[in-house]
């Protein structure tokens, strides 16, 4: 792809496909022949583009069909791999899945399922096509991940798996033997960063589940508590942010400078108007499915992330039968 006239990127979509038509409309795109297109930019998408959401197929249609005219190109969320390995057979243990159909699993892949119940050949074609999809991209002015830019972990993916960070499905058999290599890999770029909470202390979510780890973030500079870490949308417990953190607890941590290209991510789940998470990296994921806004980013190449270049659609106000469905 070429970014020298300019790319927008797009966030989490999770089904949100209405809302997708009107930021895309918005961003200056038009539909033609059935690929949205710009007379001068290109789209990346940065992961998510199943489950929760009440038009998966239809999302999964338009980003592929940009992709496989060249006026796209995405890279793997988690739910894309998650619903790869649900889907998926174990060699080594017969009649058991990749990831386990355990309730909660179950319940977050549900309307991915519901959906390509009757279309079984259109699944098996989107399960082939989350194979191809990139965990990542590198260009001279950016780069793109879901959740967390993990240096040694990508020169190694690099270096020892793809250049083009793809990977095949023994890599997706060997990512499910916990702190393997390709685990590590799956985790961290997909799901990001986390630090275990103290005193075996249990959070629960505002998705209702409950949580031991808490999502950090790779750019702080100079961390002294937890506070100085969280990253994601439940606050942690009053006593735990001001905790200090230990030598082992900063020796998990990593860190991405300031002076690096721009990096877009998703993941998330940020909530109110979009603005940079750091000086370089924006985070487009402000849970659209959940009733909150689908954005995107309008990159020049600038060094920088400009809060004025952020765009969005707000789905409550605007599509509000885009949100998650159940």
């Amino acid at each position: 792809m070429r970014l020298e006239q300019g790319v927008d990127l797009i966030g989490d979509i999770h089904g949100c496909a209405a809302s997708l038509r009107l930021l895309l409309e918005r961003l200056g795109y038009s539909e033609q022949a059935g690929v949205y297109r710009h007379s001068t930019r290109t789209v990346i998408f940065v992961g998510d583009l199943v489950d929760r959401g009440p038009r998966i197929r239809e999302t999964i249609e338009i980003v592929r069909s940009m992709v496989e005219a060249g006026q796209a190109e995405i890279v793997m969320g988690n739910h894309e791999y998650n619903y790869l390995c649900f889907r998926t057979e174990s060699h080594t243990k017969p009649g058991r899945y990749l990831r386990d159909h355990t309730p909660r699993n179950t319940r977050i892949v549900q309307q991915t399922l519901d959906q390509y119940a009757n279309h079984p050949a259109d699944e098996q074609d989107l399960l082939n096509w989350i194979l191809d999809i990139p965990l990542l991209l590198e260009y001279d002015s950016l780069r793109v991940v879901h959740a967390c830019w993990h240096k040694p972990l990508i020169q190694r993916l690099r270096s020892e798996v793809s250049a083009d960070a793809r990977i095949d499905i023994e890599f997706v058999h060997r990512s499910t033997v916990h702190e393997s290599f390709e685990y590590l890999v799956m985790d961290r770029l997909l799901r990001g960063t986390h630090m275990r909470l103290p005193n075996n202390e249990v959070m629960v979510s505002k998705d209702g589940f409950k949580r031991t780890f808490f999502r950090t973030k790779f750019w702080a500079q100079e961390p002294q508590k937890m506070i100085d870490v969280v990253f994601q949308p439940d606050p942690l417990p009053e006593h735990l942010a001001m905790e200090p953190l230990t030598a082992g607890n900063l020796s998990q941590l990593q860190y991405y400078a300031p002076d690096e290209r721009a990096l877009f991510i998703g993941h998330f789940w940020c909530e109110g108007e979009p603005k940079p998470v750091a000086p370089n990296i924006a985070c487009l994921d402000y849970s659209a499915v959940k009733y909150g806004k689908l954005v995107a980013y309008r990159f020049d190449g600038e060094p920088g992330i400009d809060k004025s270049k952020f765009v969005w659609v707000d789905v409550d106000q605007e599509f509000p039968r885009d949100g998650a469905a159940g």
